[in-house]
């Protein structure tokens, strides 16, 4: 993920604010971490590069 993104980004439950936690990133590319929303206060995975937006709860069953 770029960290020029994170402006545009927002909780996809309550459309908060996001906060960058990184784990590991090469320049301008976060690599692992979280997006947390201070909101309603749930964390989304970046992996590899990609974060995980998807709202929490709403996977297979």
């Amino acid at each position: 993920m770029r960290r020029r993104l994170l402006p545009i980004l927002c909780c996809p439950t309550c459309k908060g604010d996001l906060e960058l936690q990184v784990v590991e990133e090469t320049g301008e590319e976060i690599l692992e971490g979280t997006l947390r929303c201070n909101g309603c206060r749930v964390d989304y995975p970046i992996h590899e590069g990609i974060p995980d937006l998807l709202p929490r709860g709403t996977g297979p069953e």
